[in-house]
């Protein structure tokens, strides 16, 4: 008779539904643990180093650059004025930018190949052609390629002017950055009173002529 609430006394805490879950839970969670970090932590850590990854990759270059393909009429003149502003702006590492980091060319005999290349490139062409200005004009396109015809002013630093004509093919990736770019173009000798293009350095007015009307 005794011992009956010995026994009670002993096992009456156990009973206590509070009490069970606890001491199971802690059993758990310390068998999941990794150096002192839950495995919930772990899998929360894990997501921001992949979060961390796509954000460093996007630094990198692998940015979206509307408007993206497939393109559209009126997103195809968009993309070809965006670009022609891009290149009257004179600053390699800006065009560049549009370009896929392992973009490919072909522009007259020379052959560029990732965005370093092409950086290099257009800083020496730019020190060779002077008081650059260009307009580009949309020729066709579809789904991710686009044609455009082009032509630019410059001088040499004699004094010579010119007028380059030329035709290009892009391709763009679905970020809408350019991945290959084939240009052709052919350097006509002008006189500086020749010359067409006058607006001030950088981008042209939206009032400005294009090729067409001005019968280039």
């Amino acid at each position: 008779m005794i011992c009956l609430p010995l026994k009670r006394e002993r096992t009456s805490p156990l009973r206590g539904d509070d009490k069970i879950p606890q001491t199971r839970n802690r059993g758990r969670s310390h068998d999941h643990r990794y150096g002192g970090v839950t495995k919930q932590t772990k899998e929360i850590r894990v997501s921001d180093q992949q979060t961390a990854v796509r954000e460093a990759k996007t630094q990198e270059g692998n940015v979206t650059r509307p408007p993206v393909p497939p393109f559209t009429r009126e997103t195809a003149i968009q993309k070809v004025r965006l670009a022609e502003d891009g290149w009257n702006s004179r600053d390699p590492e800006r065009v560049a930018f549009a370009y896929t980091v392992d973009s490919r060319w072909r522009n007259r005999s020379e052959f560029p190949s990732g965005r370093q290349e092409i950086i290099q490139f257009l800083k020496r062409k730019w020190t060779k052609e002077l008081d650059y200005r260009l307009i580009k004009e949309l020729w066709t396109f579809t789904g991710d390629r686009i044609a455009v015809r082009f032509a630019y002013e410059w001088h040499d630093d004699a004094g010579n002017w010119f007028r380059s004509y030329g035709n290009e093919n892009w391709e763009f990736d679905d970020n809408g950055l350019m991945r290959f770019r084939y240009a052709s173009i052919n350097d006509l000798p002008i006189k500086e009173s020749e010359r067409k293009y006058h607006w001030p350095l950088g981008r042209r007015p939206d009032a400005h002529p294009g090729l067409s009307e001005l019968g280039l």
